[in-house]
């Protein structure tokens, strides 16, 4: 197929080198909009793993330990350090479930809600400036990509959080 279309670039076919630009956009593009809230989250000891545990507890509170891990992709074992970290430092709270005393039901405590908010505050700024750049049909577009590049079942999470919103 010839390129053609829009910036003469076809968006059925894409050469392997304009692939590779693309793949380092993303990782340079994953570095400024993970460099403000690294700077705040080592000033309290943390990294970026505490940050997604923070965020997903703020979307969603209440959320359970194992959904949590479902929507993390991580070991138990790293979880659980990082929530000792948060719950030991007062910034989440680990309620024993009502209905089933097994499951432990995450909650940011006002500490938590303050640095989250600090963090996706930074992250915010960063994509709105972007977005403003770009115009509503990138923005558009570009979700649809991300969404396209998500697995099944993060598609599932994202498009369930997407809609409570």
């Amino acid at each position: 197929m010839a390129e053609g279309g829009q910036g003469g670039e076809s968006l059925l076919f894409l050469t392997d080198e304009q692939l590779r630009k693309g793949i380092e956009a993303m990782f340079f593009a994953y570095r400024g909009f993970t460099a403000d809230p690294d700077k705040i989250l080592s000033s309290h000891a943390y990294g970026r793993a505490h940050h997604r545990a923070i965020h997903f507890i703020n979307r969603s509170p209440g959320t359970t330990v194992n959904n949590l891990l479902s929507i993390l992709g991580v070991t138990k074992q790293s979880l659980n350090r990082v929530l000792r970290a948060l719950i030991e430092d007062g910034l989440v709270e680990s309620r024993v479930g009502k209905r089933d005393k097994r499951e432990r039901h995450l909650h940011l405590t006002k500490e938590g809600q303050s640095l989250e908010r600090a963090l996706s505050d930074a992250q915010r700024a960063r994509m709105r400036a972007a977005y403003r750049a770009v115009g509503p049909e990138a923005v558009s577009g570009f979700r649809q990509v991300l969404e396209a590049m998500m697995d099944p079942e993060m598609r599932f999470h994202f498009k369930k959080n997407k809609d409570e919103a």
